[in-house]
């Protein structure tokens, strides 16, 4: 499968400008351009990555702008605009205010680029993934947002440390939401086929399992001015990758439930074949019983959101 003609990523922040670098680098696209409403920073970094093509070799074509127009002809759109939530503000907050920035770029893409497939990144990816669908009308399968990816890269690093293994050979799932109630699947994780549950002991899996819900926290109070972005961002090429080379990489994101799992009408972390065409489907696997419960307390979280989203002025 050839590169896809144009990637957008919408928002040349910390996010924005280093996954347009990753993205370049892995010559995925043809095109790529890098939008924010800062006029000279996303060209700024556009033309910084751009001249690294020599020393690199990448074939990309990397450019930036300020309007939404741009859009026009994008096979993959990448929406990492929005604010992180800040002390003092509520999820409320958040919600509305990142829901404005979403709606804005949903609508853009439903007028310029309605073939596209989008992933979301902005936060809280959960809620932001389903919101960006309902305003771009685009369908289910086209539009999913990064979660399960990155939660579970950061579960495989610690698994991997605790067991002084590479952390290639770790595999599993972490599902449900982008935050305190994600659900690493312990049952579902190996090191090169052998169960983790016969490599470490209980309290030992306990702290892991804390550690990776805790981690975007654990950067956040470690840097005290930002959030993480060089292991986001290299899921997020990670997705990007299995759609233009029509991977059917099993993976975990944000998709669209529609029944599995027992869950209908919610966007919520679970594994998925994703290839060219998006979401292919969504592969259900065997929960153990503690597992269930985990998962449905984690919808339940992203159907509050939900709530406080619908309540909103539109």
């Amino acid at each position: 499968m050839s590169a896809l003609g144009k990637v957008v990523v919408l928002g040349a922040g910390n996010i924005g400008g280093s996954l347009a670098q990753r993205l370049a680098e892995m010559d995925v696209a043809r095109e790529l351009v890098l939008v924010d409403i800062i006029d000279g920073l996303p060209q700024g970094k556009a033309l910084d990555i751009q001249q690294s093509a020599p020393i690199l070799g990448f074939s990309t074509h990397v450019t930036g702008a300020t309007n939404l127009e741009v859009l026009a002809g994008a096979d993959v759109v990448v929406e990492t605009a929005g604010l992180a939530r800040k002390p003092g503000m509520s999820r409320s907050d958040l919600l509305e205010k990142n829901a404005g920035i979403v709606r804005g770029h949903a609508e853009a893409v439903r007028r310029y680029a309605p073939d596209a497939i989008t992933i979301v990144v902005t936060n809280p990816v959960d809620v932001m993934t389903y919101y960006f669908r309902e305003v771009s009308g685009l369908p289910p399968a086209r539009v999913f947002g990064e979660s399960g990816t990155l939660d579970t890269a950061r579960f495989r690093t610690f698994v991997a440390e605790a067991l002084h293994v590479a952390p290639r050979d770790v595999t599993g799932f972490v599902l449900g939401t982008h935050g305190d109630t994600m659900v690493p699947l312990l049952s579902l994780t190996s090191v090169s086929g052998v169960p983790l549950t016969k490599l470490l002991p209980p309290d030992r899996l306990a702290e892991i399992v804390t550690r990776t819900k805790q981690g975007g926290a654990e950067i956040v109070n470690l840097l005290k001015t930002g959030s993480a972005f060089y292991a986001p961002t290299a899921s997020q090429a990670e997705l990007v990758a299995a759609v233009a080379q029509d991977e059917h990489r099993l993976l975990p994101v944000a998709a669209h439930l529609d029944g599995e799992f027992g869950e209908r009408g919610v966007y919520v972390g679970v594994p998925v074949v994703l290839g060219r065409q998006g979401v292919e489907r969504v592969v259900e696997v065997e929960l153990q019983a503690p597992e269930r419960e985990a998962f449905r307390a984690s919808v339940a979280a992203v159907r509050a959101d939900l709530e406080i989203l619908a309540k909103l002025p539109r």
